[in-house]
């Protein structure tokens, strides 16, 4: 995934929310990417751990899924 992309991410109680990857950071751990929110037009973090399925807070969007 990459700057601009549409993605869905994970947050704490609710469904899926859906917006665009505004920059992108890798470290040893995992990827973390800052996501433009309708709540958060400037964007907030969410991290993606590399070695664990439950840490992929952010995944690519897919149309009509």
């Amino acid at each position: 995934m990459q700057v601009n992309d549409r993605v869905t991410v994970k947050t704490d109680g609710g469904p899926r929310r859906v917006g665009t990857i505004l920059a992108v950071e890798d470290f040893n751990e995992g990827t973390m990417y800052l996501v433009a929110l309708e709540d958060y037009p400037l964007g907030i973090w969410f991290f993606n751990e590399n070695a664990q399925q439950e840490g992929v807070f952010v995944e690519p969007y897919e149309e009509g899924a």
